[in-house]
């Protein structure tokens, strides 16, 4: 497991409006129009038709190397300029569904999409991606209130059924020639009804479903994100089936053509986003290269789950914040006394370690990191000066983190800019 870890280089504000992507009330307030344009270039300011072609030849001829399938081996430190791009490209997709979301409460469409599917990423301000949304997801909270409390709560905090993201297939000519195959994405957003958030308190590990782990009856995840994923209501699919039915036609559509999935997510998103995965990858025995990009997520499962993740080739690249709590629970870890520890995790040499961790382990406690690591730290940012929960765990702050992130051994780079605006709220 490659772990790249380092500072950021500096960057100047650049006018704009901000946007949320946190699901707290304080980052709400600044929830606006995020705008993502890369601009960081190794070579200086100045780009020519010719590195511009060379870029886009790279990024098609090794594409499978950006989803992954080498571990990202040499990418991560320093941070290759095209895996960045592809990080902030799908950090895009998850802040369209943030902003595609009605996080009004007196709306009658509280919990719902804004837009048609037909034409949600445009009008919530992300154009021109080349991707068409197939199909709108919806998460169904498994946590059944008490008679008396729905009669008395507001019909928004015993919301149930609530929409989280979409499926968005790559239709334009262009960009499947730069991207080198035709790329499937799955994008969540974060915690943002009340239901989800008795979802996230549910921290003890469960058993999968025979369907998602049939050569593993050990393998444990989180219970509120696998209820969120499999619950379902009379009227309501849950999302495991509404995914797994999309996916299943897009493969059959597209079975004699290169094809990738990418699923993403922030927050509950990424924990969603890597049972979604696995989900995948289990149902679909001959899917192409299935790869999750998340930012800022929890703590998903056991070591056992971990392990059949890695046998169904299920590529993970997390990004972390190392201020940010989020990424640090529930549970914790105890890892090998080969391997390095992290923030959060237990190590004891010797014998008294493995009879601990089986003591711990029967407490539906001890979680594994799953997937390579890119960890970023807000703290050395001069540009981010309000560190309190919200702002380390916010979506904003991770794309600025891994905009001007260089490497572990070279962390500041001068003239670097940042792609967001009004740093001091993100």
């Amino acid at each position: 497991m490659k772990l790249a870890t380092g500072l950021v280089r500096p960057c100047t504000i650049l006018q704009g409006s901000s946007h949320c992507s946190s699901t707290t009330s304080h980052s709400q307030k600044f929830s606006a129009n995020l705008r993502i344009s890369n601009s960081w270039t190794p070579k200086g300011s100045h780009n020519s038709g010719n590195s511009l072609a060379s870029k886009a030849s790279k990024l098609r001829d090794k594409w499978a190397e950006f989803q992954g399938i080498k571990n990202w081996e040499g990418l991560l430190d320093p941070l290759d300029d095209n895996l960045r791009k592809e990080i902030l490209r799908y950090g895009e997709f998850v802040d369209a569904a943030y902003r595609c979301f009605d996080f009004d409460t007196s709306s009658p469409g509280y919990a719902t999409c804004l837009y048609p599917r037909n034409s949600m990423l445009d009008q919530c301000g992300f154009c021109s991606t080349g991707y068409k949304v197939t199909k709108s997801l919806h998460a169904t909270c498994g946590v059944q209130l008490p008679q008396l409390c729905t009669e008395r709560l507001p019909n928004w905090m015993s919301t149930r059924s609530s929409w989280i993201g979409y499926v968005a297939v790559c239709n334009d000519e262009k960009e499947l020639a730069r991207l080198g195959r035709r790329d499937v994405v799955v994008a969540y957003r974060g915690t943002a009804t009340s239901m989800e958030w008795l979802e996230n308190l549910r921290a003890t590990l469960t058993c999968l479903p025979c369907d998602m782990a049939p050569d593993n009856c050990e393998s444990m995840v989180q219970t509120g994100f696998l209820s969120l994923y499999t619950s379902s209501t009379g009227s309501h699919q849950s999302l495991k089936e509404i995914v797994t039915d999309e996916i299943g036609k897009i493969l059959r559509k597209y079975a004699d053509e290169p094809l990738s999935i990418t699923v993403t997510g922030h927050s509950l998103g990424a924990a969603l986003a890597t049972l979604t995965a696995h989900d995948i990858t289990t149902t679909f025995k001959h899917a192409p290269l299935v790869t999750v990009v998340s930012f800022g997520g929890p703590r998903v499962g056991n070591r056992n789950f971990r392990c059949q993740i890695e046998k169904n080739g299920t590529k993970i690249l997390r990004i972390v914040n190392s201020e940010d709590p989020i990424t640090k629970v529930p549970g914790f870890v105890f890892e090998d006394n080969n391997e390095v520890p992290r923030n959060g995790d237990v190590q004891i040499a010797g014998g008294f370690s493995n009879w601990l961790q089986k003591r711990m382990e029967d407490t539906q406690w001890v979680y594994a990191e799953i997937g390579n690591e890119l960890r970023l730290s807000s703290k050395d940012c001069p540009q981010i000066n309000d560190r309190n929960i919200a702002t380390c765990h916010d979506l904003k702050t991770y794309l600025h983190l891994v905009d001007n992130f260089v490497s572990s051994n070279c962390p500041l780079r001068a003239k670097a800019r940042s792609v967001l605006s009004n740093l001091h709220v993100c």
